[in-house]
């Protein structure tokens, strides 16, 4: 990983965990079975790029561009995405265990969360105008001025959101998880 640019290449069961891997660009890379724990990977660009059972959890992205990743079977424990760069930001997520991560004001529109745990994550000011939380487990995350408007939430669990203080105009909820919408007038849904 010391070469600059990256383009088509592969990197399986790499360990850089606590290391830094900086300013560099990876094009149509695929990282298989990495271990990137706490990792600095600041000012990096990420282009159609794969991470498929890879732990980067509290790794910094501080500046980084992420554009069009895809993220499969990962560990993102307290990851910062808020701090990476706006420009193209597109990421996807499978299976992935997320757990304290931020995404503070970030523009994600149609960002699709696949069987992945968001626990605490948070959300405030982001926009996930026809986002899908497909399977997610949401318990405890992060909804504050966020706009979630056609949204699909018919098989995320464990959710609470203010519908004052969040656009939800059109999004898809579950009969069964509505009290989740509801919790702060502390009623007793049966």
């Amino acid at each position: 990983m010391n070469e600059l640019i990256h383009i088509d290449k592969t990197f399986s069961k790499i360990t850089y965990s606590e290391k830094s891997i900086r300013n560099r660009e990876f094009e149509n890379c695929v990282f298989e079975g990495c271990n990137f724990y706490n990792t600095d990977f600041a000012y990096n660009q990420f282009s159609d790029c794969t991470f498929n059972n890879c732990n980067l959890s509290m790794t910094s992205l501080n500046g980084s561009g992420l554009k069009t990743v895809t993220f499969e079977e990962c560990k993102l424990l307290g990851i910062k995405f808020h701090e990476c760069d706006d420009f193209l930001f597109a990421v996807t997520f499978t299976d992935c265990t997320m757990d304290y991560a931020s995404f503070i004001n970030k523009k994600m529109p149609k960002t699709v969360f696949r069987n992945c745990s968001l626990q605490e994550v948070n959300f405030s000011g982001t926009d996930l105008t026809k986002a899908v939380f497909d399977n997610a487990n949401l318990l405890r995350a992060i909804f504050d001025e966020t706009t979630l408007t056609e949204a699909d939430f018919s098989t995320a669990y464990n959710f609470t959101m203010d519908p004052e203080r969040n656009t939800i105009r059109k999004a898809k909820f579950a009969t069964k998880d509505l009290a989740g919408l509801l919790e702060k007038y502390d009623l007793k849904i049966q």
